[in-house]
């Protein structure tokens, strides 16, 4: 099968023009196609150009504000707030994370509530645009009822992704970012498409019962990681970045959509740290106690989270990011063909 091999600027400007086709303004439509080509240039390819289509699903159903300008409310504390007014939530980290930054190393800790947006991307690029700030950072969000808690057999709890960044001044950061469920639902999704079966223990059928079958899974309920553990922390997110910031849990999510084929609308909090106002004059200078902590770490042989994807983000800096034919087939075919 032919490959394409593409610049990380030529995949962005081919993403960028088909969400310009779609509608979105260009505000929108490059801070989508942004962390969408990000996915592809690390290697995540559950969040790259596979996002394209559930982006372009919902914008058919109407369920979300293409054109939407996401508002700034900020009242000089430490909370910030974006309005998203319906729009993609990378427009809305975009306009809020400077004052988020600014505020965290005059606070030192800061939060931005992010309200009333359209989710789909991974949560580290906005965790690295933080920590290439110098701050520690924090993000979570709901998603919709797709997830069974532990001991349960029906969809309550959302994948509700967490990501944690820590900044190393010299180097790539400490970053972590994976869904409160076993697996990404949309990992579940590339199992369906390219007919492969789910390990054991990722998901039960509408009926409760154990499956490995993806159509399935999807139509039944995902597993929490850990058991009781991750059910719990995937319940914390939706009381912080759902209750608490007066936006939708999961099961409302869904319930106001209709429909897990398309995009969840609800909210996200973001929470940033500056180290060096916490360390506040104690001994020891707290970037290079972490160095030490992660020295040691790999000293034993393990991989800290992260460095594959670094890795290949250097490896589609130097030679591109490679398509295969259908991959790029489709990109054209969205670039060519008219919206809705």
């Amino acid at each position: 099968m032919s490959e394409t091999t593409l610049s990380i600027a030529a995949l962005t400007q081919i993403v960028t023009e088909i969400f310009l086709k779609a509608g979105l303004s260009t505000q929108q439509a490059e801070a989508v196609a942004a962390v969408i080509v990000a996915g592809e240039r690390d290697g995540c390819k559950s969040h790259g150009i596979y996002r394209i289509d559930g982006n372009l699903r919902t914008l058919a159903a109407g369920k979300v504000q293409p054109q939407a300008v996401p508002e700034l409310r900020d009242d000089g504390t430490g909370v910030i707030r974006v309005a998203a007014h319906g729009g993609f939530s990378p427009a809305a980290f975009a306009l809020g994370a400077p004052v988020l930054a600014e505020r965290a190393k005059k606070l030192g800790i800061a939060a931005m509530v992010i309200n009333d947006c359209t989710h789909f991307s991974a949560l580290w690029p906005e965790i690295e645009a933080l920590t290439d700030a110098g701050l520690a950072a924090m993000a979570m969000c709901p998603s919709y009822a797709t997830v069974a808690p532990s001991g349960g057999i029906s969809a309550l709890l959302g994948t509700n992704p967490f990501a944690f960044g820590w900044p190393r001044p010299g180097g790539d950061p400490y970053v972590f970012d994976f869904a409160t469920s076993i697996a990404a639902r949309g990992e579940v999704e590339l199992h369906r498409i390219s007919g492969k079966p789910l390990p054991e223990g990722w998901a039960v059928d509408h009926e409760g019962n154990p499956t490995t079958d993806p159509t399935a899974a999807l139509q039944g309920a995902l597993l929490p990681f850990g058991g009781h553990k991750g059910s719990a922390i995937s319940t914390m997110i939706e009381l912080l970045a759902g209750v608490m910031i007066g936006d939708l849990t999961s099961p409302e999510a869904l319930a106001s959509l209709g429909s897990a084929e398309l995009l969840p609308h609800h909210g996200e909090l973001v929470i940033a740290f500056s180290p060096e106002r916490f360390a506040g004059g104690r001994a020891g200078d707290p970037f290079a106690r972490a160095e030490a902590l992660f020295e040691a770490i790999a000293g034993q042989g393990a991989r800290l989270p992260s460095q594959r994807r670094f890795a290949a983000r250097r490896k589609a800096a130097a030679e591109g990011i490679t398509l295969d034919a259908e991959e790029m087939a489709g990109l054209e075919a969205r670039r060519a063909q008219p919206f809705g």
